[in-house]
């Protein structure tokens, strides 16, 4: 038992290393935190140990039938990786593999065999049935289906699938060894593996985990001795989100969403753009101002707006959306739809959008989530309570600790996204700034993003991770601070409220005026910059 506390104490030690190298603050996780599992490992003495890891050879593996948590790893640079992953995860989920779990998606230079392309690497976490020696045989055949022949060692390869841990078992025959032999020096392994943890000590079998690395500190030690977080973001492993064609490193700069809205009624600029003309000169001008993103808006979500049928958005939409993607302005941009619906979310990708931006987070319309999961296009999920008609009530503006809670409940659409199978790199949070909140608690999360970051992270290194997109703009509580009753004099309370949101860790502003904004982002960016050199 005090070799158990002593590993916890310095698992502790190293996911504050996690954190801090480059993510969140220092004090990302509690002394409390520590203090629990601790007096858990103490009282659970005649008990299962959490560290308990068991050895097996192949003959005492066949017959496991059992429920197993596995990890597996992904990794490809021939043809179209994306789509290649795509495929793997279906295949896994029809071979017995329920995934509950994605790690973010890196892209890496290539280890050992150096001339070759850049490899995409990501892991999953899951379930199964299966015996070890059947999930690997499993994992050949879902290789040799995607194309993958006998090849030069450690070169080219459109699919690569690594059973990484296998439940608490540590396993060495012939054909298999569990934990992977080299997963100690490779950090395109380390990375996504360490997404798929807690940092809060809770998770019995993540202990186990932690205890096959052989290492004092678990995987996060592993991971930090290897430069951990400060090597993101290098020439050797970036964190990317595809979208489309194009590979998004969002973490180089922000990224700058500009506004269209076709409604009669929205609470900034309803009825401007109702028209095609009016919509495309708007989205031209958005886009010479420096928008990266146009988010086309045809249904309001001010509070207490009628709610339209999905047919009735289409019809607003489908007009607008067909004349902007034939626009030459748009080459380079990115096209996302605001809609809760999964009947306009799919209209809306076979035209040409790019992204779905749901204010509900599948709340409004469950069957979102699937459609998208088949579209396979970023997906951002928001935080709300309620729908636009309830979420400014008394009961959905209680909060005790207004991050902590937006944290939880944003953490929970996450995972219900991740579930209906978008995966994680694929999922941009919004904490839903002027939704379920008054104006100290939406000041609360622009300073606190980072704390809702550190509270995800506790459930999910991973998801503490994700982009986050922020849409402050014109909002009513810039106007009280600022006694600006017309929403368009708010636009410069706007600019100053996505500086302290840049700095405070978004990675998209969603906005009416893009010019001010882009010039707002251009300095946070610069200053971020220049912080981290110090």
């Amino acid at each position: 038992m005090l070799c158990a506390k002593d590993t916890l104490r310095k698992m502790y030690s190293a996911a504050k290393g996690y954190y801090c190298g480059g993510l969140a603050a220092p004090n990302a996780f509690s002394a409390l935190d520590l203090r629990h599992s601790l007096n858990s490992s103490r009282k659970s003495q005649g008990h299962a140990n959490p560290f308990r890891v068991r050895s097996y050879t192949k003959c005492a593996l066949a017959g496991d039938s059992a429920d197993q948590e596995i990890v597996i790893a992904l990794g490809s640079n021939v043809g179209d990786r994306i789509s290649t992953f795509d495929r793997a995860l279906r295949l896994m989920r029809n071979s017995g593999i329920k995934i509950t779990r994605h790690a973010c998606l890196y892209e890496t230079a290539p280890a050992y065999v150096t001339d070759q392309p850049r490899f995409l690497n990501s892991a999953v976490r899951g379930t199964t049935k299966l015996g070890p020696h059947d999930l690997l045989k499993k994992l050949k055949e879902i290789e040799k289906d995607i194309g993958r022949t006998a090849g030069i060692r450690y070169g080219p390869r459109p699919i690569d699938l690594d059973i990484l841990l296998y439940g608490d078992s540590r396993i060495g025959t012939e054909t298999l060894t569990v934990p992977h032999e080299r997963i100690h020096e490779r950090p395109f392994v380390l990375v996504p593996l360490v997404d798929l943890l807690g940092s809060s000590a809770d998770d019995c079998m993540e202990k186990s985990w932690h205890s096959l690395s052989k290492c004092n500190g678990g995987f996060f030690d592993l991971w930090n001795n290897l430069g951990g977080e400060s090597i993101v973001g290098t020439e050797g492993i970036k964190r990317v989100m595809p979208v489309g064609n194009t590979l998004l490193d969002w973490r180089e700069r922000t990224l700058v969403m500009g506004v269209l809205n076709l409604t009669p009624d929205s609470f900034s600029d309803g009825g401007k753009f109702q028209e095609v003309e009016a919509a495309i000169s708007q989205a031209k001008l958005l886009i010479s101002e420096g928008a990266d993103i146009i988010d086309i808006g045809a249904q309001s979500t001010r509070p207490f707006a009628r709610r339209l049928s999905a047919n009735e958005e289409l019809e607003r939409l489908v007009p607008v959306l067909d004349a902007i993607t034939k626009i030459p302005e748009m080459e380079g941009k990115l096209l996302s739809i605001d809609t809760f619906y999964a009947q306009v979310a799919a209209e809306a990708v076979k035209r040409g959008a790019t992204m779905i931006n749901d204010v509900s987070g599948g709340q409004l319309d469950p069957n979102i989530l699937e459609v998208v999961a088949e579209l396979g296009v970023p997906y951002v999920t928001m935080h709300m309570r309620g729908d636009p008609s309830t979420m400014q009530n008394g009961q959905n503006l209680q909060y005790d600790d207004v991050c902590k809670e937006v944290a939880s409940e944003l953490y929970a659409r996450l995972r219900a996204a991740e579930l209906s199978g978008i995966p994680l790199w694929r999922i941009v949070l919004d904490p839903g700034i002027g939704f379920s909140k008054k104006s100290t608690q939406n000041i609360e999360v622009i300073a606190g993003l980072e704390s809702i970051r550190e509270e995800m992270g506790r459930m999910s290194l991973g998801a503490s991770h994700v982009p986050i997109l922020l849409g402050p703009s014109r909002k009513r509580f810039l106007g009280e601070i600022c006694n600006r009753v017309d929403p368009v004099e708010r636009d410069a309370a706007t600019a100053s409220a996505v500086t302290i949101a840049i700095l405070n860790g978004a990675n998209i502003v969603r906005v009416h005026n893009v010019r001010y904004n882009v010039d707002a982002a251009k300095v946070s960016d610069a200053y971020r910059k220049y912080r981290r050199k110090q």
